[in-house]
């Protein structure tokens, strides 16, 4: 009999909430229904002003927990009445949080989630499991990225030397090589996040349209060429990084002594900044890679596909969608995957992508019944 999951994603991108309604049968999954719902303009505010600022106050971090909870709960309710499911039909929730924090190479590791799985339990009346990546860091591991567990097991073909690309505030890659079984993947540096960033600041739109704005702009190579001697571009795999480091701070710093630019000079800059940094990790980590499948919002970007695509000659470049996954939910998926893995007792994390030391359950579960 299959299993019916929720998974739950808000990315570095922040800009809203992606909901999918999964099945589990006999090891195949089916992807039922989706829904996508946007953050609430204040919320979404607050989250940039904490995430780029990096100083609150303990109220405003509890109240934002308390806010995200909401929402995700909204956000499960509306996927299972669009459904036309039941929430007792639901084995489990699984949701990501949102990421406001992530520090997995201090002497102090840790990383942060909000979104209180209390609540979001008691509203939908269904299992959440949430805080996915502490017990991997709690073994050794980084925390991140998680979702190449779920590319392995749905992704793979052994008939080609296979890259899986999120383009989403952060890039990764997961490495899936047809002549070795152990997977590899990190997070490469930026995707969306700087352009994002930029593009919201001077246009006060939240990104480039297809890249137009990118597309209409010419690269300056020494800020690129200042860009990439970033020291995270060079550390070794494993790795993760996030807001923490590719923030507004860093591309001041970066642009400071830069003299007559151009606005949209700097958004082809920062775009060809995420595609040569994707295509420098793919071409050192797996230089047989024979094609790239992307997912994530950076799909909807065409210049970026294209600039990808450039720095990777030779290499085909697509989507996840040639492999029957809408890029969209490819996320969400993997944590409704991640939930069926730990209400099974499965491991959820890969030790060769994350550095953990062993092979360990993730999540933990808030069961409404036993409130």
């Amino acid at each position: 009999m299959s299993k019916l999951y929720i998974g739950i994603m808000s990315g570095t991108s922040m800009d809203g909430i992606d909901a999918v309604l999964i099945s589990f049968e006999n090891g195949k999954l089916s992807h039922l229904a989706d829904h996508t719902m946007a953050f609430p303009e204040a919320l979404q505010a607050d989250l940039h002003k904490l995430i780029g600022s990096f100083q609150t106050s303990l109220k405003d971090l509890g109240e934002i927990d308390h806010r995200l909870a909401l929402c995700y709960a909204q956000a499960a309710n509306e996927l299972i009445e669009k459904a036309k499911v039941a929430a007792t039909d639901i084995e489990a929730i699984g949701c990501h949080g949102q990421t406001v924090f992530h520090s997995p190479d201090t002497q102090h590791p840790f990383t942060m989630q909000l979104g209180d799985g209390n609540l979001i339990a008691a509203r939908t009346g269904i299992k959440i499991i949430t805080d996915f990546r502490r017990m991997d860091m709690a073994v050794g591991g980084g925390g991140a990225p998680l979702a190449p567990a779920f590319h392995q097991y749905f992704l793979n073909d052994h008939s080609e030397n296979r890259c899986i690309l999120n383009l989403g505030g952060i890039a990764n890659i997961t490495i899936l090589d047809n002549d070795d079984n152990k997977v590899v993947g990190f997070d490469t540096g930026p995707a969306n996040c700087l352009m994002n960033s930029w593009i919201k600041m001077k246009k006060g739109v939240e990104y480039d349209d297809n890249g137009d704005w990118a597309r209409s702009g010419k690269v300056i190579q020494p800020l690129l060429d200042k860009m990439l001697k970033e020291p995270y571009f060079s550390l070794p795999a494993p790795k993760s990084t996030g807001r923490e480091l590719f923030n507004l701070d860093w591309l001041n710093t970066q642009i400071k002594d830069l003299q007559h630019y151009k606005d949209g000079d700097i958004q082809a800059t920062l775009l060809e900044l995420t595609a040569k940094s994707i295509a420098d990790a793919i071409l050192v980590t797996a230089p047989q890679t024979s094609a790239v499948y992307a997912c994530g919002g950076g799909v909807y970007n065409p210049y970026l596909l294209e600039r990808i695509s450039a720095n990777l000659d030779g290499v085909k470049i697509g989507t996840t969608a040639e492999l029957g996954t809408h890029p969209q939910w490819v996320e969400a998926i993997a944590f409704a995957w991640l939930a069926m893995r730990r209400m099974t007792n499965q491991h959820g994390n890969l030790p060769s992508v994350t550095g953990a030391k062993s092979k360990v359950l993730l999540g933990t579960i808030y069961d409404p019944a036993t409130f």
